[in-house]
């Protein structure tokens, strides 16, 4: 069974790059430390300071794992700083969701496939 975290967060919509330099970094850090990043995504149209982040792993045993690897990780570490210093992350959501088999990274095939 594969599960998703997805992070909602609320952020000082005048601090957008910084919330962007930090999902960048995520993007290195994440996935030597065992997850698979599926992305963080910025508000791009309407609500100006609501941006998520998904990541998945095989299980909640496998997440733990992570999270573990990710606390003595230098440059996790130090992101989680940047974070907490800067304050562009005012609140920050955890959702754990089951992964539908047969949904799940599924490449696009041809143009006007119905949904």
């Amino acid at each position: 069974m594969t599960i998703a975290c997805f992070i909602r967060y609320e952020l000082d919509p005048f601090q957008r790059d910084a919330f962007r330099t930090y999902a960048e970094r995520w993007g290195r850090i994440i996935p030597r430390c065992g997850g698979r990043l599926v992305g963080y995504f910025l508000p791009h149209e309407g609500t100006n300071d609501i941006a998520w982040g998904l990541i998945a792993f095989d299980s909640l045993a496998a997440y733990e794992a992570y999270r573990a690897r990710l606390k003595t990780d230098a440059e996790g570490r130090a992101n989680f700083e940047f974070a907490r210093a800067g304050r562009f992350i005012r609140r920050e959501e955890r959702s754990f969701v089951e992964v539908v088999d047969g949904t799940f990274g599924i490449a696009a095939h041809g143009q006007g496939a119905a949904a």
